[in-house]
């Protein structure tokens, strides 16, 4: 056998290798990404006091199964992750984008201070998400998004408790589609949100 012999069957199985890859490569399955949490433009400007109270916002906390880029549903005990959608960011600074956004949009009697700043509150504001998903009475069911967030204000420097709520806002999607579904995560941070920028306006000023 000459080494040409040889040649031939080793190229035939690395271009059968070659092809192979090329295969399971060439046809992911599509990922749409989308946001949530963008307030609506409005014309109109919400009266701040003269001074404000400054509250300083803490890193939200998300469960560790929410906090990336994926959408979680949830059918009794099972949890499965929704197929052919993300979040174009994490879902953890997505809210932290949408919270600070909706307070500077709808606060009255304070300003919220972000995580990048560095100026000092005297109050602190500190949200835990505890749950964030799509819940299905059955498979195949048009789910409804629930989200719960524990909001605590602080006094600062002594970070005594002030003020201590349990949000919990359900929002129905329309149709058991991802664009639904998305949308209805929406709505309900926009709702999780307005309620917790007029329950601090009222409760640290």
């Amino acid at each position: 056998m000459n080494r040409f012999s040889l040649i031939r069957p080793i190229a035939a199985t690395v271009a059968l290798m070659a092809l192979s890859a090329c295969a399971l490569l060439s046809s992911p399955d599509p990922v749409q990404t989308y946001r949530f949490g963008a307030i609506p433009v409005s014309s109109s400007a919400i009266p701040v006091l003269a001074r404000p109270t400054q509250v300083t916002l803490r890193r939200v906390e998300f469960p560790e199964a929410v906090e990336g880029d994926k959408l979680l549903g949830v059918t009794g005990t099972e949890t499965a992750y929704i197929a052919g959608a993300r979040w174009v960011s994490p879902a953890s600074d997505l809210y932290m984008e949408s919270i600070e956004n909706a307070f500077a949009a709808q606060a009255r009697r304070v300003r919220l201070i972000g995580p990048r700043e560095l100026t000092r509150g005297e109050r602190s504001l500190d949200i835990d998400i505890r749950s964030f998903e799509a819940r299905y009475d059955a498979p195949g069911a048009t789910p409804t998004i629930v989200i719960t967030a524990r909001a605590r204000l602080l006094v600062l420097p002594e970070r005594t408790v002030s003020a201590e709520r349990v949000f919990t806002v359900e929002q129905p999607a329309a149709a058991n589609r991802v664009s639904s579904i998305v949308e209805a995560f929406d709505l309900a941070t926009r709702d999780l949100n307005t309620q917790i920028v007029a329950w601090t306006d009222a409760s640290a000023g």
